[in-house]
């Protein structure tokens, strides 16, 4: 019998203050010039950018890859975008149903929230 071991990754940040600030930045500019959607999922969220925006979009995933590891973070080039896929469990969830949304704050004290996001779809 195979018995599977799972251990629970806190949902938090690891970057520090400066590192915190300077990724949130990056995430807003990011977003302002390039997003052009974002889809809430059963897992987490589906977001949208220009093509042009997937060196940066790869740039920022390899930060929160290695600072936010109760998400998987993903980017797929499509037809005429580049798409960032974002999963998680439990309360991982709905921290990230919260993240990339329009007039909030980066607050990723507790949990990680990369920048100020839109909800609406912008082409």
């Amino acid at each position: 019998m195979l018995t599977l071991m799972t251990r629970s990754i806190p949902i938090a940040c690891t970057l520090t203050a400066g590192s915190l600030a300077a990724q949130a930045r990056r995430w807003e500019q990011l977003m302002a010039r390039a997003l052009t959607g974002r889809d809430e999922t059963p897992d987490g969220l589906r977001l949208s950018f220009r093509p042009e925006a997937e060196d940066e979009l790869r740039a920022l995933v390899a930060v929160e890859t290695g600072c936010c590891a109760w998400a998987t973070w993903t980017v797929e080039p499509t037809d005429g975008a580049v798409v960032l896929g974002v999963r998680s469990a439990d309360e991982g969830i709905a921290t990230l149903h919260g993240m990339f949304t329009a007039g909030r704050s980066a607050d990723r004290t507790s949990a990680s929230s990369p920048g100020r996001g839109h909800r609406e779809s912008r082409q």
